[in-house]
């Protein structure tokens, strides 16, 4: 109960997601913003295996208990909204997923849904990227396509910028954490599409972001709206250009980056390698300044509460 009361207390939408349903079922619109055990609320580590590097990079940001308590309902936003293998850096890697799903599980969790909303040729997607075999594979998730009108509500958002209301997904308000599992990749559109333009798969109009809306300034707002409890950036196999679908050039950087603050993760996920053949900065990026600047999360996470390792 005390968790909960805290949740509201620090809940940032207020009023506008009030009348939008029952209070228990608010934590996908605001930012509980958990006190991890470690040190340690961002975590940059590379390894030789993607999930002994998930559960490390986990680990010391607290640990997957320091979030999913048991009896919990999870949601999983990887990306898996292009018809692409994972070695190609625009979909997260199957065994990311894998390897949260069974963190999930081990601490407790009673029900793992993983979502995402395709634009297009969605059951080729399912296939390529990897996610339709893991959800046969494991019985603990459960996977369901966004995409039908149904699927959505309509919230208030009087604090944004671009948008007074958004649909977003249903499945939101009946979990109890979401984290957010976004692949590390360039886009001819932001620059690049890390953490909070993953978000995007959760809305039901993404038309308008490209067309009614400036882009980066609709995801900074949608950033301040749908906030993830975790992210864990899937920088494994990062999409250097021609993104966001690709094929384009890819670095294996065997990465993970984890962390309770959704701008920090993408400011520093932007450092691992140049993207499009620029050495950016978070400044230079416009919806991620957008987005600290709305009060979303901090663009320079001091470096002492970051944790970095290279596993043998």
């Amino acid at each position: 109960m005390m968790r909960r009361r805290a949740f509201l207390k620090a809940g940032m939408l207020g009023a506008a997601v009030l009348g939008a349903g029952p209070l228990h079922r608010l934590n996908a619109f605001s930012l509980p913003m958990p006190s991890p055990s470690a040190s340690a609320t961002l975590s940059v580590i590379k390894g030789s295996d993607i999930a002994a590097t998930v559960r490390a990079a986990i680990e010391a940001v607290g640990g997957m208990s320091a979030y999913v308590k048991p009896g919990n309902v999870v949601l999983l936003k990887p990306n898996v909204s292009f018809a692409n293998p994972p070695e190609w850096g625009s979909t997260t890697h199957p065994e990311v997923i894998r390897e949260v799903v069974r963190l999930c599980k081990e601490a407790g969790a009673k029900r793992i849904v993983t979502v995402d909303f395709p634009m297009r040729r969605a059951a080729q997607c399912f296939e390529r990227s990897g996610i339709s075999a893991l959800a046969a594979e494991v019985p603990e998730m459960t996977f369901q396509e966004l995409g039908q009108e149904q699927h959505f509500e309509n919230i208030a958002t009087p604090d944004c910028v671009e948008f007074k209301e958004i649909a977003v997904a249903k499945l939101l308000r009946k979990a109890d954490v979401f984290i957010n599992l976004p692949t590390a990749k360039a886009h001819n559109g932001t620059t690049v599409s890390f953490g909070m333009k993953n978000l995007m798969g959760l809305i039901h109009d993404r038309g308008a972001f490209h067309g009614r809306y400036n882009l980066s300034s609709a995801v900074a707002d949608l950033a301040t709206v749908l906030r993830p409890q975790l992210t864990v950036m899937d920088a494994w196999y990062a999409l250097l250009d021609n993104g966001p679908q690709g094929p384009g050039s890819v670095e294996q950087l065997n990465t993970i980056v984890a962390g309770v603050d959704p701008v920090a993760v993408d400011a520093i996920t932007l450092g691992l390698t140049p993207w499009s053949g620029r050495t950016l900065t978070p400044e230079g990026v416009r919806h991620i300044a957008l987005a600290a600047e709305r009060g979303a999360g901090t663009l320079h996470p001091d470096e002492a509460g970051i944790a970095r390792a290279t596993l043998g």
